[in-house]
């Protein structure tokens, strides 16, 4: 039995030897880091369904995504880093919905951080755009960055969320070794501009003449306004804070606050009508046919 136990130990330190690779001159080499990056989506309750169809088509751009069930509270963010250590992701996309169908997006990594909220805005999917592009369900995108990215340090710093979160990783369990589509992330009056474009190699009117790269967008879109940049995962310090954002419910507080105005005014303007009719009103006449014949 203990010559037993000693050849056992002999046959694993053989294979522990034998698994390691080794250069020409005997020596170790170490292995190259593989780029684990899994993202963790869900959402809050009280979603609508544009939002839910937003999420489903980044799930088919993503194949590095887990998705989960909805989360109860939306006062309990202290949970999703949690959340994703349980299902082994180091990235969080987290959908939050408000009143009157405002849409928030969550873009962290977990379990430290940093963590970028964003309001989305002009959100326009797949199925709504009918675009004539298409790309392989499960393929790699290219990331396009805008040069802006680079002019500021919330840019800089957005772009390298973005970089983790939307790069698939060549090792991803439901990705295809093919890329032909394009993620671009473009920055105009302070807001990120998200499009999908297809790569297309040659001309469709010309299938067998020479290659003419060209891109076609697929679809979805929508734009996304920083609000603020947390140090931590969903919490923490503030590193930025956008000071041009204007939540929805002030603009729609200002709207009906207009909209008061105008009924103060048409009626302040009602009653100045009646007090010059009032004073144009000349005094009855004692010849008058009422006092004649009265």
């Amino acid at each position: 039995m203990a010559s037993l136990l000693k050849e056992q130990k002999k046959v694993k330190g053989k294979r522990k030897a034998d698994d390691m690779e080794v250069d020409e001159d005997h020596a170790p080499v170490t292995k190259r880091p593989r780029n684990k990056q899994r993202v963790l989506m869900l959402s809050s309750r009280g979603i609508n369904h544009r939002m839910r169809h937003l999420m489903n088509d980044l799930e088919a751009l993503l194949p590095h995504v887990k998705k989960d069930s909805k989360l109860d509270s939306k006062n309990h963010l202290h949970l999703l880093p949690e959340l994703a250590d349980l299902h082994n992701c180091n990235n969080a996309l987290y959908f939050e919905a408000r009143r009157h169908e405002d849409l928030y997006l969550w873009a962290a990594k977990t379990p430290n951080g940093p963590s970028i909220k964003m309001h989305v805005q002009n959100v326009h999917t797949m199925d709504e755009l009918k675009m004539t592009g298409n790309c392989l369900k499960g393929s790699r995108g290219v990331l396009s960055f805008d040069k802006a990215f680079d002019e500021s340090e919330w840019g800089k710093l957005t772009k390298e969320v973005f970089t983790h979160i939307f790069g698939v990783p060549p090792q991803a369990r439901k990705a295809k070794p093919f890329v032909d589509h394009v993620l671009t992330f473009s920055i105009l009056d302070n807001k990120i501009w998200f499009r999908n474009f297809q790569i297309v190699e040659k001309d469709p009117l010309q299938p067998n003449g020479p290659p003419q790269m060209s891109l076609t967008e697929v679809g979805p879109r929508f734009v996304l306004t920083p609000i603020r940049i947390f140090e931590g995962a969903f919490s923490g310090a503030t590193v930025y804070s956008n000071p041009e954002f204007v939540t929805p419910a002030a603009v729609r507080s200002a709207m009906r606050r207009e909209k008061g105005d105008k009924y103060g005014s048409r009626k302040h303007a009602q009653a100045e009508r009646g007090m010059r009719k009032d004073l144009r009103k000349l005094d009855e006449d004692e010849l008058a046919v009422s006092k004649v014949f009265a």
